[in-house]
């Protein structure tokens, strides 16, 4: 159910959508600001979440499972996966749609900028930057310039 309404408010557009959507995931999600923007075309897939005050959501993004600090800037098509493995496939008998996974928290520190198309995968320490199209797959530390497939360190701050 919650997906379902997830899904229909992300349709909505411009600053009324925006106000729909963050006031569904106040009402629905661990800890969500008021002091959000959420844009056209977001799915916030899982209610395990804690967005901080000055976040922006770009338009077309996916976000799971997460904690997203103060201030933080996704741009569009941004995908925040609630971890590296949600889906299990070791088992070769089994299909991997029913393999068990295993969701965690992704950590977003504050002040972050992610660029368009990036995946985060991991843990963003305080003031990191990810480029646009990376994918992030292991953690970095505070103040980190991030990006490429794997991301790997570019600088830090």
């Amino acid at each position: 159910m919650f997906q379902a309404f997830s899904q229909l408010l992300s349709m909505l557009p411009g600053k009324f959508g925006s106000f729909f959507r963050v006031c569904l995931h106040r009402w629905l999600c661990n800890d969500v600001s008021i002091d959000i923007y959420i844009g056209f075309g977001v799915l916030l897939s899982q209610r395990n979440m804690d967005i901080s005050d000055g976040v922006y959501i770009g338009p077309q993004s996916n976000i799971g499972s997460c904690y997203i600090g103060e201030n933080c800037l996704l741009g569009s098509g941004v995908h925040v996966l609630s971890g590296k493995n949600q889906h299990g496939f070791n088992e070769i008998d089994v299909p991997i749609k029913d393999q068990k996974g295993e969701l965690t928290k992704v950590q977003i520190g504050k002040n972050c900028w992610i660029g368009n198309g990036a995946i985060i995968m991991a843990d963003l320490g305080d003031n990191s930057i990810v480029a646009a199209g990376s994918v992030v797959t292991k953690a970095f530390p505070a103040g980190s310039i991030v990006g490429g497939n794997p991301a790997k360190l570019i600088r830090s701050r």
